[in-house]
């Protein structure tokens, strides 16, 4: 196992409040966006809770793995449907890999003359 992910979601729990003490503007602010997520009806809960769990894997954030499952398996996702978001992002980070590796071909094209 890589990490006993509820100890992490009740970790990231319980620190919040620590930032919220010195910083209190700051986590209002982001507790306020993600609130304001969805808020125009377009996608159900279940569907921007895959979402979040691909664009967590392409971030590589695990505080935000631990948030979104949970979260995606509150709104009723399935392991075939976490499985199919997950590999949307792993073709994307491949897609992403490319992309940059032609431009980094660039980059050293450039500036070896």
């Amino acid at each position: 196992m890589f990490m006993k992910w509820s100890d992490l979601l009740g970790t990231l729990k319980r620190s919040s409040n620590r930032l919220g003490d010195t910083n209190p503007k700051m986590l209002q602010a982001y507790r306020d966006l993600a609130a304001a997520q969805g808020s125009n009806g377009a996608l159900d809960a279940k569907t921007r809770e895959l979402i979040a769990m691909a664009v967590a894997v392409t971030t590589r954030c695990d505080g935000c793995i631990s948030s979104h499952a949970a979260a995606a398996a509150a709104a009723g996702a399935t392991e075939a449907e976490m499985s199919d978001a997950l590999g949307t992002a792993i073709a994307l980070n491949a897609g992403a890999a490319y992309v940059y590796s032609l431009r980094a071909m660039e980059a050293f094209g450039e500036l070896k003359k």
